[in-house]
């Protein structure tokens, strides 16, 4: 299409800005600069977009330049219609990031900011990513500004949340590895990810990798059992830390089984899909119920993402193209409404100092401009008919059903006390007698914060009622991983 190398200028703008930012001097011009940069980039992502062509299932934009011959790894680029949708949803929260940072990060803003630069290069990287040593060092480095982001902005436990957090995911990262070098003595010796998905591995390789992607992976996700560090790195992260942790961060391990383990790993992944299939369940379940009991609404929050990502989960192992097509929705329509409520937690904790859901009453009576937006926010992350949560849960459900009725139960399960829990927060917060702690005075948004949600409410109201483009995008990817799994699978 061009000869531009677009996607490295995607990953090299944000990482540049925070080259630069350290040698600014006065905080108003470091939050602008960081601003202008991310929103350059969100820019070029939407012409990316834009010019992407729907009608092939091959990687686009690519760049290929040699790094280390003697090893096989190289500086490997390319996007597909599964990869396209989160480079335009990282660039997206980036800018947003920044602004809901804008006055509730005062101290330490230029290495605030440089944090966020470097994070976003890092995860549009991992995007783009087509080599698996390139891949790994992204994914790798990423922990570090996520480890600050958390560590020196967080709350209280800050500190605990943050070092819990790193340990969980290196550990995870470290079995990630060793599978990678499998894959690379076992197919070739090449780390070039599309040549490693047309190799045919013996039965007992795929069976190890799998289980050394599947710890990476599901820490990533998290999946239950090691969802643990999620809440506790939620609760103590600053606003843009739960958005980029909500947003994208937790999606890297499902693109992990959409990229690696699905159409390398074909054998060993449909060998371990009735255990997959039952921790999804499980993390469906059980996140919710941990969810409806939460009286702090960032911890229920982060646990309702446990039970949403269960549902991305359990339509991915179910090797239908509704479910699969579903899971991919729900992983992007997860990141918009998510992140949403992460921003929207943050805006009225600025003004309160409080997360604690009983304090609150009658917002929209004294705040109505964000009690509405707050309320169609909490209807997306219900999948109310309509908007952007429904098309995606309902294809997974469907799926599910035709797969195990057990774990279409417990998917339409989680979905009830979803909307229990759901419902619960909008009738304490929103309606009822006029209540915030202390009493204390709260003002409606302003403009900087409807610039943030704008976009967001945008694709929930979009992808609510007409999601054609971004399947039109997406199918063909899809049907060609599912040709991977399955030679003679056809899309209906």
């Amino acid at each position: 299409m061009t000869d531009l190398p677009v996607l490295s200028i995607l990953i090299l703008l944000p990482a540049v800005g925070a080259v630069l930012t350290p040698f600014l001097r006065k905080d108003p011009i470091v939050r602008w600069f960081s601003l202008l940069v991310l929103f350059a980039d969100f820019l070029l992502a939407l012409w990316v977009l834009l010019n992407f062509d729907p009608n092939t299932a091959a990687m686009q934009f690519g760049e290929h330049r040699v790094w280390v011959p003697n090893l096989g790894i190289s500086y490997r680029l390319g996007i597909d219609g599964i990869s396209v949708w989160f480079v335009v949803l990282t660039s997206l929260l980036g800018w947003i990031c920044v602004l809901a940072s804008w006055w509730s990060i005062s101290i330490r803003v230029k290495e605030f900011m440089t944090c966020l630069l470097a994070m976003q290069s890092l995860m549009i990287g991992v995007f783009c990513a087509l080599d698996m040593i390139l891949f790994y060092i992204l994914w790798e480095a990423m922990l570090v500004p996520m480890y600050l982001i958390i560590g020196i902005w967080g709350g209280a436990n800050r500190v605990y949340a943050a070092f819990k957090f790193f340990l969980y995911t290196l550990a995870g990262s470290l079995l990630f590895l060793i599978g990678i070098l499998l894959l690379y003595f076992g197919g070739g010796q090449t780390f070039d990810v599309l040549a490693l998905m047309e190799v045919q591995y013996p039965f007992p390789l795929q069976i190890w990798v799998f289980l050394a992607f599947l710890v990476a992976f599901a820490v990533k996700i998290p999946m239950v059992p090691v969802h643990t560090w999620l809440p506790d790195a939620h609760v103590q992260a600053p606003t843009a830390g739960s958005i980029i942790l909500a947003g994208v961060l937790l999606k890297m391990g499902a693109y992990g089984f959409l990229r690696f383990s699905l159409p390398m790993l074909p054998d060993a992944s449909q060998y371990f899909a009735p255990m997959m299939i039952a921790l999804s369940a499980v993390a469906i379940v059980y996140g919710g119920f941990l969810a409806l009991a939460q009286s702090d609404i960032k911890k229920l929050i982060a646990y309702s993402s446990v039970s949403h990502m269960g549902f991305i989960t359990l339509g991915l192992f179910t090797f239908d193209a509704k479910g699969m097509s579903g899971a991919v929705i729900q992983m992007f329509n997860h990141g918009i409404t998510t992140g949403a409520l992460f921003l929207f937690v943050g805006i009225i904790y600025e003004r309160t100092h409080s997360r604690d859901i009983a304090a609150y009453g009658g917002l929209i009576k004294v705040v109505p401009l964000f009690g509405i937006l707050f309320a169609a926010f909490l209807l997306s992350s219900m999948a109310l008919p309509g908007l952007n949560g429904f098309i995606g849960e309902l294809l997974v459900l469907a799926a599910a059903f035709g797969v195990s009725g057990w774990a279409g139960a417990a998917g339409a399960l989680g979905a009830l006390v979803g909307a229990a829990y759901l419902l619960g927060v909008y009738r304490q917060m929103l309606l009822g007698e006029v209540k915030t702690p202390g009493d204390v005075f709260v003002w409606d948004l302003g403009r900087r914060e409807l610039a943030c949600a704008a976009p967001l409410l945008l694709f929930v109201v979009w992808f609510g009622l007409y999601p054609k483009p971004f399947l039109t995008i997406l199918q063909p990817s899809l049907d060609h991983l599912m040709t991977q799994l399955n030679p003679t699978a056809v899309t209906p």
